[in-house]
């Protein structure tokens, strides 16, 4: 057993896992697990740069889970960042602020790498299932892009695309609820995004969808009516289409305080699950998937095995 610390830091949310990775089972044992919104990409697709407000939150995270791997004794620790600091301008004092803090360099990886991550995550439990068709493709959803990966055990092509929860919010909504005008706009960029994806994933060649990230596990959520959020329940959980657009219609037509009333709905995603939502119906109206099966383990799990 190995005892790592994977942290993905993405455009919307900062996430740590610590946990022990057996190679004989094919199991990480979570010992931690926990996802804190401090919105980096906070303006980055207008701007070109972090913010430096986005910058303290995302570092005042980072102390708070150094003391945590430290507590539990981690032997390894990889910090994976993703989309917001790809795209920035300043990411020298993203990397700077982290190293100080956690002792190691924040890896900013490429889109193809990201993606490689999610779907080892994602279908290593998967893999001898005999319910579940291959080829899977695995979308993650995230703030400011999403991942497209196929492959059976193992990937065969992937890409990572420009839309995300918080780059289609920040492009085009601007009134409470969206206008829409403002719809389409998101709308016309998913299906061009779609189209430049599917010149390398072959997204309607796939037998089984599975979802990722905040976007999906929220629409989960909602769609089996917890009162309250829950992994477990959400874990592998299979959401209609049917579903999904009705939840879709739900989130485009409510205010900002209607969605934040719903039980299972994260503060910090109150103003960008409309966004996430259409994502997600665009890929099943595209690919044609009948249902989507939900995954909480995802890059955050693809780290941890990339150290273990």
């Amino acid at each position: 057993m190995t005892r790592v610390a994977a942290i993905d830091c993405g455009t919307n949310s900062i996430r740590l896992l610590v946990a022990d990775a057996d190679p004989q089972t094919g199991e990480l044992v979570d010992l931690d697990r926990r996802m804190t919104i401090v919105r980096l990409g906070q303006g980055v697709d207008k701007t070109g740069r972090l913010a430096p407000e986005a910058l303290d939150r995302t570092f005042a995270a980072c102390r708070e889970y150094a003391e945590i791997i430290k507590t539990h004794g981690a032997e390894r620790t990889r910090f994976v960042a993703t989309s917001a600091s790809r795209d920035a301008e300043n990411r020298d004092d993203f990397v700077r602020g982290v190293l100080d803090i956690l002792g190691v360099e924040p890896e900013v990886i490429s889109g193809d790498q990201e993606a490689e991550f999610s779907f080892t995550g994602a279908t290593k439990e998967l893999t001898g299932s005999d319910h579940l068709a291959k080829p899977y493709l695995v979308v993650d959803i995230g703030g400011g892009s999403t991942e497209f990966v196929v492959g059976d055990d193992q990937v065969g092509a992937a890409r990572s695309v420009d839309i995300g929860c918080v780059r289609l919010t920040e492009r085009h909504i601007r009134t409470d609820p969206p206008a829409p005008v403002e719809l389409d706009a998101v709308r016309t960029d998913i299906e061009a995004a779609l189209d430049l994806a599917e010149q390398t994933v072959p997204l309607r060649e796939a037998r089984t969808l599975v979802g990722l990230a905040g976007s999906v596990t929220t629409v989960a959520a909602i769609a089996l009516g917890l009162d309250a959020y829950d992994s477990e329940a959400i874990h592998h959980s299979r959401i209609s289409y049917e579903q999904v657009s009705e939840i879709v219609e739900r989130l485009t037509k409510a205010t900002h305080d209607e969605r934040a009333a719903i039980p299972v709905m994260h503060p910090g995603r109150v103003d960008v699950i409309a966004a996430g939502a259409l994502v997600l119906l665009g890929i099943m109206d595209r690919t044609g998937a009948r249902e989507v099966v939900v995954s909480e383990h995802d890059i955050l799990d693809g780290i941890g095995w990339s150290i273990a």
